[in-house]
């Protein structure tokens, strides 16, 4: 409800700006963002093996502030890194699905995309972007319901490289201000270590979460 909030408020923003005139967008230029992002994640999971082979572990949604970087190496032309981190509830599926939660991990998932601007001099500016993604998984910890049901465990989640889907608009408000609207898609798979004494469980799982964002920007 917070980010169809904001996302009216933006709109509205954008429609009084239409008045104003259009800034032209060139090489040369750097564009700074900063949106709330939803982060929903597409999992799928293998068993944990060998222990709960009909387990499945599910990956909960996350809102995150986002911070980007555009540099245009043409009027058409922009790179762009992505930087956030959130922060997720890792939940048990299946033969687990008594354990709402069964880690919580941190996710900081910088992102390099090359996008093509369309339309570098009018007031709303929609673009289309791919690259590559690196997600580092850090401060990952057991739940208390995990180590009461199988003991003390230690959970790992190895680091994932993937490509990364972009669209957006850009609507001017000022001749220096914009508002944003941007969705990714990034291709995020982890394996996953469980360590309870001398047993060590497995689990594969596909994360590949939707990135949905609003905010604003600001031309240089």
């Amino acid at each position: 409800m917070r980010l169809i909030s904001s996302t009216a408020s933006l709109l509205a923003l954008a429609a009084m700006g239409a008045a104003a005139p259009a800034m032209a967008q060139q090489k040369g230029d750097v564009l700074v963002r900063l949106r709330a992002i939803m982060v929903a994640p597409n999992e799928s999971s293998s068993g944990v093996q060998p222990s709960f082979p009909g387990a499945r572990i599910g990956v909960t949604d996350s809102y995150a502030p986002e911070l980007d970087f555009t540099y245009m190496l043409s009027d058409h032309i922009g790179a762009e890194l992505i930087l956030a981190t959130s922060k997720h509830k890792l939940q048990g599926r299946g033969t687990l699905s008594a354990l709402d939660k069964v880690a919580s991990t941190w996710v900081l998932p910088p992102t390099l995309t090359l996008q093509y601007h369309f339309l570098p001099r009018a007031k709303i500016r929609p673009y289309v972007g791919a690259g590559i993604n690196y997600t580092i998984f850090y401060s990952t910890k057991a739940s208390g319901a995990l180590k009461s049901a199988i003991g003390d465990t230690d959970v790992h989640l190895k680091d994932s490289v993937g490509y990364a889907l972009q669209a957006g608009l850009d609507f001017d408000i000022t001749k220096k201000l914009f508002a944003n609207i941007d969705v990714k898609y990034i291709d995020m798979d982890t394996k996953g270590r469980l360590n309870t004494g001398a047993l060590v469980n497995r689990v594969n799982t596909a994360i590949d979460p939707l990135v949905v964002g609003i905010g604003l920007g600001i031309r240089l």
